[in-house]
């Protein structure tokens, strides 16, 4: 990917990262303000789609939480689809590094949500929850330290974000389905074989992706799985590039289109939808509870340890090179913005239980455990500069060989 294209993608995260905090800010304010009984029935509104014999009903927040999110998954798959074929995951070398520290920084913070809640078997459940980093959030507090952080950091965080979202997905799939419908599976697995197949004849019309990617996706609301899977699996079968067309990308193009709506749109939404968090009734007692504590701890202790050790040992150990221009606070930095999980944490946490008994823990500890990572990263990353060794002046030559 050029070098002025990368920087663009940057700039369109940055943004949609602040736009995101606002959002769940937002949100936050109208649960504590008079105005938080309209919230609730506004997330709680029935909302229903009928067409013949086919029904969907449900409140806004799953619509939105089901719907609008399958466009965000959409959006993740078609960036995994392409950095694995061009971009920076696609060769062994260029994914070893984000690829590893991403498992260390997924298997950690899972490891210390289970310890914490070791004596309450019924909050287990939990543990991918402080497992995933948001990379809107992360590089939206990169962004407000400029050129401070090099081109290197920012790939490097976005890599690792790239698995980190791949390691969700497969989570969301292998962890958290309810009972699961076979025929509404055959269906959805039939569409998928169609959209193969489209893309194998070279069809790079979008129409009919999207006609049938809805069909996929109703199939995949109505089977169990949950519904952003769809998202993920559709994206999967876009032509990256047309065999007829030179440099027209079917993915590429739906790639950028999508990017601002989801940036400026789905994102702000979800977090409005689902960052609300009253704190009456909340101290520090609050903060100890079990989930609480395993989802903060987990996001702000377990992905420094999880990210940081495996950059550390990769490094010393040679398999590696220190990314460019870059020094071992920035490396610290950029380690503990990855326990930025605001919207998959979040996004988990509606998905571990079946009641809304867990919902105020959940909020608080990811908004907790972020909140801590993103000053102490973003503390870290103006440090770092700071801590680079400057070069010294070459010393000066003997006066016999000045003279020659």
């Amino acid at each position: 990917m050029p070098v002025d294209a990368i920087r663009d993608f940057f700039k369109m995260e940055a943004a949609g990262g602040i736009v995101l905090v606002m959002a769940a800010a937002l949100a936050v304010a109208v649960s504590n303000s008079p105005f938080h009984g309209l919230y609730d029935a506004l997330l709680t509104l029935p909302t229903q789609i009928r067409i013949g014999a086919l029904n969907i009903e449900k409140p806004l927040l799953l619509w939105i939480n089901d719907g609008l999110m399958a466009i965000f998954f959409f959006l993740i798959g078609l960036e995994i689809k392409r950095e694995m074929l061009e971009g920076e995951l696609s060769s062994l070398s260029q994914a070893a590094l984000p690829g590893v520290a991403a498992v260390g920084g997924m298997a950690v913070p899972a490891l210390i949500y289970v310890l914490v809640n070791l004596g309450q078997p019924e909050n287990l459940n939990g543990w991918a929850i402080p497992a995933a980093t948001d990379i809107a959030f992360a590089l939206g507090v990169m962004a407000l330290l400029g050129n401070k952080v090099p081109l290197s950091l920012k790939i490097l965080l976005t890599a690792i974000a790239v698995f980190d979202d791949l390691g969700a997905v497969i989570i969301i799939a292998l962890f958290y389905t309810a009972d699961l419908s076979l025929v509404s599976l055959y269906l959805a697995a039939g569409g998928l074989v169609v959209l193969a197949l489209l893309n194998m004849l070279g069809v790079t019309r979008i129409a009919p992706y999207v006609v049938i990617g809805l069909i996929i996706w109703v199939c995949v609301l109505k089977s169990g799985v949950h519904a952003t899977l769809a998202g993920v699996a559709i994206a999967l079968t876009i032509p990256l590039r047309a065999k007829d067309v030179d440099g027209h990308s079917p993915l590429l193009h739906l790639e950028h289109e999508l990017h601002r709506w989801v940036a400026f749109g789905v994102l702000p939404i979800f977090a409005f939808a689902n960052a609300g968090i009253s704190f009456e009734g909340i101290g520090l007692a609050s903060l100890l509870e079990p989930v609480t504590l395993g989802v903060a701890l987990g996001l702000f202790i377990g992905k420094q340890i999880g990210v940081f050790g495996v950059l550390f040992l990769m490094i010393r150990r040679g398999f590696v090179r220190m990314p460019e221009d870059a020094n071992w606070i920035q490396l610290y930095g950029v380690s503990a913005l990855c326990g930025i999980g605001f919207t998959m944490s979040l996004f988990i946490g509606g998905l571990a239980w079946d009641h809304a008994d867990y919902d105020a823990t959940v909020r608080l500890g990811v908004i907790t455990g972020s909140i801590l990572s993103a000053v102490v990263g973003f503390t870290a990353l103006i440090i770092g500069p700071v801590a680079k060794p400057k070069r010294q002046p070459a010393p000066p030559l003997p006066e016999a060989l000045a003279d020659s």
